[in-house]
């Protein structure tokens, strides 16, 4: 059983091994993961809650209103039934008392509130879609962080293979030079003067690892995803430059424009009157029968119309103001689309400037390589020094290590390019 057991184990422990070793990642899951584990995305749910409550409190305006008050008052005089009429025999006028009191309860019902509760409604839906745009801009600003640190993985991953090819040239002519050393037709400052060198390499290696190591960490970080050293990341396909711009700011400016729409609207209902029916229910004194003195009931129901103009005074001003508020934003709309045509100038310069570089490069290559293996046969025939084939082996990889950069930058602003359009 226990056999049995271990055998799980290790079964399980291979698939998971093997998972983790096979794990393989594209930069637009990089994308996706980072967008789904960045912390404000939390804030979409909050959004959405809270504009619900305020649509659903807008849309309780229509319901009944409950409303109870109470009033104690002690008054200088009242009526003095006495003295405006004459007296009659055998009748005594009543006696209003000063002292006065009342507790009393409306019911109003809502009837016509001039489109106050239906532009409220509006009002707090455009509110909820700015500030969830408002996400979508921050939230899209992860892609140029992302694709920094994925094109940094890449090009550490390519200048530790060239570095590889390298040692592997190195180790081989010092395998060669031991073995003249051996026969007696080599000194041994060649053989150590290799050997430096191929430490170098391993220096350079352990700084392309850490490296590496360093921005791939930082990566995990933003897709909340565990990364190891065995993690690879795929060489993501060249991108051809498309014309327009497609950023969520541009959808940002557009639905604040029908805001100021809305806020138009309220506007117009602030004076239209306001019609809503009433039941009020009283205990008191006096009761609606003023010449009673006792404490009795009543009630009183009806319809009540409000029409307050006052608003009017400020209407042209605040229209105006709405105004102003709308070429601000066409203002602000039209600068981030000229810097972002100014951006995407320069990085579609990039591009061009890159693939150019890049076919000079391969023709360095090309040249460097004939001189390398050159010397190197003039190595082995003893016609040059170690030290002047190190230098032409220098020059190569050098040349070679250029052209992995310009290869990676071409990449790296070919996205840069769809990120700043959007596209």
């Amino acid at each position: 059983m226990n056999l049995f057991k271990a055998m799980c184990c290790c079964l399980l422990f291979g698939v998971l091994h093997e998972k983790a070793v096979s794990q393989v990642l594209t930069i637009e899951e990089c994308f996706t993961l980072a967008r789904q584990n960045y912390p404000l995305i939390k804030q979409y749910d909050l959004i959405v809650r809270s504009s619900k409550y305020s649509v659903e409190n807008a849309g309780k305006l229509y319901l009944p209103q409950f409303n109870v008050t109470g009033q104690a008052s002690y008054q200088s005089q009242t009526i003095d039934f006495a003295a405006v009429f004459p007296p009659i025999p055998g009748l005594n006028p009543p006696v209003l008392s000063k002292d006065q009191y009342k507790i009393q309860a409306e019911i109003t019902q809502q009837i016509y509130d001039g489109g106050v509760t239906k532009y409220q409604k509006e009002s707090s839906k455009a509110n909820e879609e700015i500030q969830q745009q408002q996400l979508e801009v921050n939230l899209y600003a992860i892609k140029d962080r992302i694709t920094q640190l994925y094109f940094a993985v890449l090009l550490m991953e390519a200048q530790l293979k060239q570095n590889r090819l390298r040692k592997a040239d190195l180790q081989s002519a010092a395998d060669k030079a031991q073995a003249a050393l051996a026969n007696g037709v080599a000194y041994r400052s060649n053989v150590d003067e290799l050997k430096a060198e191929i430490v170098n390499t391993d220096m350079a290696s352990t700084e392309f690892s850490a490296n590496r190591t360093a921005y791939m960490k930082m990566l995990a970080v933003f897709i909340n995803q565990p990364l190891s050293d065995s993690t690879t990341l795929t060489y993501p396909a060249p991108v051809v430059p498309q014309e327009g711009i497609h950023r969520p700011e541009l959808t940002y400016y557009d639905i604040q424009k029908k805001a100021f729409d809305v806020q138009e609207k309220q506007l117009k209902s602030n004076y239209l009157p306001k019609l809503n029916a009433f039941l009020q229910g009283a205990y008191g004194r006096p009761t609606l029968n003023f010449i009673d003195n006792d404490f009795g009931p009543w009630w009183m129901g009806g319809i009540r119309l409000n029409w307050s103009i006052g608003s009017l005074y400020t209407l042209k001003n605040n229209r105006q103001q709405l105004d102003i508020n709308r070429q601000n934003l066409d203002i602000n709309k039209e600068t981030f689309l000229f810097n972002t045509n100014l951006s995407l100038q320069q990085q579609n310069q990039d591009v061009s400037k890159y693939a150019a570089l890049m076919e000079q490069d391969d023709e360095a290559i090309t040249l460097r390589s004939s001189v390398r293996k050159s010397a190197q046969a003039q190595l082995d025939n003893g016609v040059i020094t170690v030290h002047e084939y190190i230098s032409q082996l220098n020059a190569e990889n050098l040349a070679k290590q250029s052209r992995i950069l310009h290869s990676i930058q071409l990449l790296q602003a070919q996205y840069n390019y769809k990120n700043t359009s959007g596209n």
